[in-house]
């Protein structure tokens, strides 16, 4: 048996060679240069290209390298197979750090400043009173999020798309309690997973619902956010800024509009990167797992998408 990893636009060399060393009685190759795709049994994926999976006939388990499984299920001929993704605490504390950065950025009016010294203006102001936050989506990174906010002592909402039980944190869930979770938030943080019923979720629509000046963060998938409604809610001064990590198309295409709006700041994916000696651990420990015919840690709900 050999694991196969499909990890397009990277050089693999590094992590090829630690899991080689982890499993020294076990081969592992770089797809497609694999030399016997019916020896592979495990594979190593992220953003797999369409149909590199369906190509390895004995497949058994997929391992996503990341937190969020949404690019595997672009290939709608995937394998019937469990699939387990990432979960780690230092990739929690990545995200808090990030989110815990632009909160700060926006209070302390960090963005105004920044236009004010293009324009070589000196105009001090006091920060922005933010008291009110809401998460939108409770998963692992959405939870860690929500506590650390609580813990500096903001008035915190979630929202899920199924029921949460979150102590000290007001939680909300499914279409109807969106607009309840989002009323009185001064920033709302996307952390929701990319499925079929996320894809375009924050529309117009659900912008009108959100409170009058707020900021809007965005750390989970672009496609969740239409970026033409979001570009409306701050041209109408409904949003009064925004922070977006990630986009429909990565790179963000240069002649996006995102680029140059004056409300829109721009970071390229980087709230949480995958912490390359996690997920080695992990891999190892469910390519073992899968081959003792043990249930891998960390699976994902296949009909739910996450």
């Amino acid at each position: 048996m050999s694991i196969a990893l499909i990890i397009p636009d990277r050089d693999l060399t590094d992590l090829q060679q630690r899991l080689q060393q982890a499993l020294p009685q076990t081969k592992v190759e770089i797809w497609p240069n694999v030399t016997e795709v019916e020896q592979v049994s495990f594979a190593l994926v992220w953003k797999p290209p369409v149909g590199s999976l369906s190509s390895l006939p004995n497949l058994n388990a997929i391992q996503c390298f990341g937190a969020g499984v949404d690019a595997i299920f672009l290939d709608k001929a995937v394998p019937s197979v469990p699939i387990a993704r990432i979960i780690d605490d230092r990739l929690n504390q990545t995200m808090v750090n990030y989110l815990d950065a632009i909160v700060s950025h926006y209070r302390l009016r960090f963005d105004r400043f920044s236009q004010q010294q293009q324009q070589q203006v000196w105009k001090p102001k006091s920060p922005r009173k933010l008291a009110n936050i809401c998460i939108l989506g409770l998963g692992e990174l959405g939870t860690a999020a929500a506590k650390h906010f609580v813990s500096l002592g903001y008035k915190v909402s979630g929202w899920s798309r199924r029921a949460k039980n979150l102590s000290q944190i007001s939680c909300y869930h499914g279409d109807a309690e969106l607009a309840m979770a989002v009323a009185e938030a001064d920033v709302v943080i996307c952390l929701l997973p990319l499925t079929a019923q996320t894809e375009n979720l924050l529309d117009a629509q659900a912008f009108a619902k959100f409170k009058n000046d707020s900021i809007f963060i965005n750390v989970a998938r672009g496609a969740i956010v239409d970026d033409q409604a979001l570009i409306a809610a701050l041209n109408s001064g409904k949003l009064q800024a925004a922070c977006l990590d990630v986009f429909r198309q990565e790179p963000l295409p240069t002649d996006h509009p995102f680029w140059q709006h004056p409300a829109i700041f721009i970071t390229p994916h980087i709230s949480a990167v995958t912490n390359i000696e996690s997920a080695i651990e992990q891999t190892v420990i469910n390519y073992q797992r899968q081959q003792q015919g043990l249930a891998m840690l960390n699976l994902i709900d296949r009909t739910q998408g996450y």
